[in-house]
């Protein structure tokens, strides 16, 4: 058997590698595959397997690459299943995206080579959601994105692949946070209340709206508030807000602890996958884009899904810190990476983050 070689070109943070292979994480399995010289075989990060000596390993961007140097794909974590299940999800998203009803799971199994239990296994744990769910979340995207282009409302819901209005009216409010036509009007008709409190991390300011918080930042205050939210009715939150700015704060001050705060946040139907997956990450652990991008069920979109953490309006509470380059490097945080070391450093994040 020929000897794998370090790859002189894959691009991998070896260092990020170890420690994510060491930690079985299955956010990177399909990132880079782990070959061991003394079995001659290569895995997925998360593989079962025991761990091999550091000395003994050699990483590659893909089973293609490692199989090149003579090493075979393990038996037990099939590497090469991680390519084979992103093609099938790509043809599935692909599909979705062209129709106007949603087809059924039989039909999407079928496009992507599996059973209907099997795939509808596979895309939940790579989206977090049903296809069914999936498929509505197209259409309240569709829907929301009609609205701020169409002048009537009833257009719109056709446009979306609504059968009528009814359907669409049932949950319209649950899934756009505020009624058609004031979405239409760029949410026109909102009360917002804010407040600001001093934290270790700088002054931190709170926006909520009757539903809950739409906004937590910091280094801003009213007039960031009015430049975001220009059709809305802005007032200072005195003490209405006081409880909720004051369980806000030791959100910031402990972000290892989970929060029961009520928000309203809004976007496309893919930002909401990618917030949903950030919220899922553990305390003191990290996420590169791509892999947010294959959880929220686009492979493929690292871009898309860094654009998606950088549109987050709830610093902290949906935990956009904990996301970052495929490289291990730290990527963007609105707030500064001095905050997003800080709050990654109270978590027990044990990687480094820093320009």
């Amino acid at each position: 058997m020929a000897s794998a070689a370090k790859p002189e070109t894959s691009g991998i943070d070896e260092d990020w590698a170890w420690a994510r292979a060491s930690a079985r994480d299955r956010a990177a399995d399909g990132m880079f595959v782990v070959g061991v010289l003394t079995t001659g075989i290569y895995c997925r990060p998360s593989c079962a397997a025991r761990h091999p000596k550091r000395e003994n390993v050699r990483f590659f961007a893909s089973g293609a690459e490692a199989a090149a140097t003579g090493l075979r794909a393990c038996l037990r974590c099939k590497p090469d299943e991680v390519t084979r299940e992103a093609v099938a999800l790509e043809k599935v998203f692909a599909l979705l995206e062209r129709t106007e009803e949603p087809p059924s799971l039989e039909t999407l199994a079928e496009v992507a080579g599996y059973s209907p239990h099997h795939f509808h296994r596979l895309f939940k744990r790579a989206t977090g959601v049903t296809p069914a769910a999936y498929a509505r979340g197209k259409r309240a995207e569709g829907m929301a994105r009609s609205l701020a282009q169409n002048g009537r409302v009833t257009d719109a819901i056709y446009d979306a692949g609504y059968s009528g209005p009814g359907r669409f009216y049932a949950d319209a409010k649950a899934r756009l946070g505020m009624t058609p036509t004031a979405w239409r009007d760029g949410g026109r008709g909102e009360t917002i209340r804010w407040a600001t409190a001093e934290t270790s991390l700088g002054t931190m300011m709170v926006a909520a709206t009757e539903r809950g918080i739409c906004r937590l930042s910091f280094d801003e205050g009213e007039a960031e508030l009015r430049a975001r939210f220009p059709h809305a009715t802005i007032q200072r939150g005195g003490e209405t807000m006081a409880e909720l700015v004051a369980r806000a704060a030791e959100a910031v001050e402990q972000p290892e602890r989970p929060h029961d705060l009520p928000l309203d946040v809004r976007g496309t139907a893919f930002q909401q996958a990618v917030w949903r997956e950030l919220s899922r990450i553990p305390p003191g652990e990290s996420l590169s884009y791509a892999a947010l991008a294959v959880r929220a069920g686009k492979p493929g979109a690292a871009r898309a899904a860094g654009s998606a953490c950088g549109a987050n309006h709830i610093a902290v509470l949906i935990p956009c810190h904990r996301a970052r380059r495929g490289s291990g490097a730290p990527g963007g945080f609105a707030y500064g990476l001095d905050r997003k070391a800080a709050l990654l450093k109270r978590e027990g994040f044990e990687g480094k983050v820093g320009s």
